[in-house]
């Protein structure tokens, strides 16, 4: 009876942790968004994009239009912007993993010259 308890109890714990791992995982979901920098605070790390607030990280990636890496000094309000990020429902924030600076707003005829947005 013992030796049961011993094979169950570890077995159990795993199949506890994969599943709250996949339930966590659950939680994020991709945000793809074109729009414009309404507003930039870079001490803080946030933006506001659309009306909607993003939050910047050191891993987040800045592109051109070419999808060239360029530095975060770029990035001004009223410039349009295409963002890929996470959105934590936990935080109830958008973390942004990339951002690629566009010329103008892209139209749907016009995203296939833009591999990135999708």
């Amino acid at each position: 009876m013992n030796h049961i308890f011993k094979k169950r109890i570890p077995l159990g714990v795993i199949s506890i942790l994969v599943f709250s791992a996949s339930a966590l995982a659950a939680e994020e979901e991709i945000v793809k968004i074109q729009g414009v920098i309404m507003a930039l605070d870079l001490k803080k790390n946030v933006m506001i994009v659309n009306e909607r607030l993003f939050a910047l990280d050191q891993n987040t990636m800045i592109h051109n239009d070419k999808g060239a890496t360029i530095t975060i000094d770029k990035l001004r309000p009223k410039t349009w912007i295409y963002i890929e990020g996470l959105k934590d429902k936990m935080n109830r924030q958008i973390m942004v993993r990339k951002i690629y600076l566009l010329p103008k707003y892209i139209e749907e005829k016009e995203k296939h010259l833009y591999p990135f947005i999708q």
